[in-house]
């Protein structure tokens, strides 16, 4: 089944065709940690991991590279303003290192709690100096760099490709870049490196060819990519917000130092707006993963939300939204529970006429049915919210015996990555306490008696000893509360 993915360089769906035949390479703008990341910024990371989850649900054999800048970040993208950790150092008075530090910590502890698989490796900006110095040397050698008095800087105007990415030609993005462009030739040009003020001591400075400093944001990505996927790899990822300046420059960087293009396909996540507004810090509206466990909710209910939603679409963060999506899962957790845990292999699953039900790919099986719908919605640019509406549709498909389901659901679940396994087949090991089984048979006594208000305080009472009692047409069901 073919994979399609909508390639921001040339604005459509295309057909994806990697460099090399069943492999992938991909890099992902990662975090610069200076700070906690918000679920903005995790929306852009789930969706490097559903990208990630598909190239392997297809076969390729999927090398994920993901940055993690610890230097060079300024406070505004276009190269003005303070490095975002000099600002960190003041605000906590720790060591550049020690902020960098506990912030990739606390970064590598949110892609745990919300399934994430991990990067082959994440390649950190101040372990990368000597790259990064080497490029800007080649891209000096070919003519596409000047100096002024605070840095080197990259000549937009030599490169004719400049502003693909955005689909701005060049004078157009120069015409609406800012009017003081200080001793810049070009209100588009960026900062290659940096020189550290005279007179200023400060953490992670280094030597170069012409003179003590550090490099810009930019060029890192550029560096670093090149030297774990080679140039061109096959995808580039990241948020909306990178487009116009941040991976533009990646790309008129690797253009002016190795006369290629850095990826063949560009791919980009929408943003998050919170109550149909943008975050902001003034707002106090930019929530963070911790946020999220703090107010009563399972982070995968998050990612679960993220799903929902198409990766190229806003989506509306509230509240009141991640309940349903915690109810949903919540639901989802409590079906699969009842069903058989799986020990056989999936192919000797299928049964003579379940024509619905298919076994994933590359593991034979019959067409035309849920698998077939799944992949197929996966495999159209990432289309997970399609992906769920077929795993709820075979939910509640009674044609399809438990433990087929339960295979099927498992295939699906290396995309959807909501850790299902964890649950399926779960209740028949829930032992049932003495003390609740009393409450349970005092309840099924009240509702056989219509005493319907102490069968509800019984039910709650159930619910603070860790577990839940539902009525079915079978009699109560009780099962742990750990869903």
């Amino acid at each position: 089944m073919e994979l399609r993915l909508h390639n921001t360089l040339s604005r459509k769906v295309e057909l994806f065709v990697p460099i090399q035949t069943g492999k992938a390479s991909v890099y992902s703008c990662g975090p610069t940690v200076y700070w906690f990341a918000h679920i903005g910024n995790m929306r852009a990371f789930l969706f490097s991991d559903v990208l990630n989850r598909v190239l392997k649900y297809n076969g390729f054999n999927v090398s994920l590279i993901m940055n993690v800048t610890d230097v060079g970040h300024l406070v505004a993208d276009s190269d003005d303003g303070e490095d975002k950790m000099l600002l960190a150092m003041r605000r906590e008075g720790k060591s550049a290192y020690e902020i960098a530090e506990f912030y990739a910590q606390a970064f590598f502890a949110d892609l745990t709690r919300l399934n994430i698989l991990p990067a082959k490796k994440y390649p950190r900006a101040t372990d990368h100096i000597t790259e990064q110095i080497a490029m800007v040397e080649d891209l000096k050698r070919n003519g596409f760099t000047y100096q002024t008095s605070d840095g080197i800087y990259f000549d937009t105007s030599k490169l004719s490709e400049y502003g693909q990415l955005s689909g701005q030609k060049l004078e157009d993005k120069m015409a609406g870049a800012r009017v003081d462009v200080g001793e810049k030739r070009n209100g588009t040009d960026f900062a290659l490196w940096k020189f550290a003020a005279d007179g200023v001591t400060r953490e992670m400075i280094w030597p170069s060819p012409w003179g003590v400093g550090f490099p810009g944001w930019h060029i890192e990505c550029s560096a670093m990519s090149k030297k774990y996927l080679g140039v061109p790899f096959d995808i580039h990822t990241g948020g909306i917000d990178h487009i116009a300046i941040h991976h533009e420059n990646e790309i008129a960087q690797t253009r002016g130092a190795d006369g290629v293009l850095q990826a063949n396909v560009w791919m980009h996540s929408e943003f998050i707006t919170v109550d149909g507004g943008k975050m902001s810090k003034s707002l106090g509206n930019i929530f963070t993963i911790q946020d999220v466990i703090d107010r009563g909710y399972d982070p995968i209910a998050y990612r679960y939300f993220v799903l929902s939603g198409h990766y190229r679409s806003k989506i509306n963060f509230t509240w009141e939204a991640l309940d349903g999506a915690q109810n949903a899962l919540t639901r989802l957790r409590g079906i699969v529970r009842d069903w058989p845990t799986i020990t056989t292999p999936l192919p000797l699953l299928k049964k003579e006429g379940s024509i619905k039900f298919v076994s994933p790919p590359f593991q034979g099986g019959v067409g035309g049915g849920y698998g077939e719908q799944f992949h197929s919605a996966i495999n159209d640019d990432l289309n997970t919210s399609q992906a769920l509406a077929v795993l709820w549709e075979l939910i509640g498909d009674r044609t399809i015996l438990d433990e087929e389901k339960a295979a099927t659901i498992l295939e699906f679940d290396r995309v959807l990555g909501l850790g299902l396994k964890e649950y399926i087949g779960r209740a028949q090991f829930d032992e049932i306490p003495a003390q609740v089984q009393v409450l349970v048979d005092q309840r099924q006594s009240a509702r056989t008696a219509k005493d319907w208000s102490e069968s509800d305080r019984l039910r709650d009472e159930i619910l603070e000893l860790g577990f839940t009692v539902e009525d079915t047409a079978d009699g109560q069901k009780v099962r742990s509360r750990v869903v």
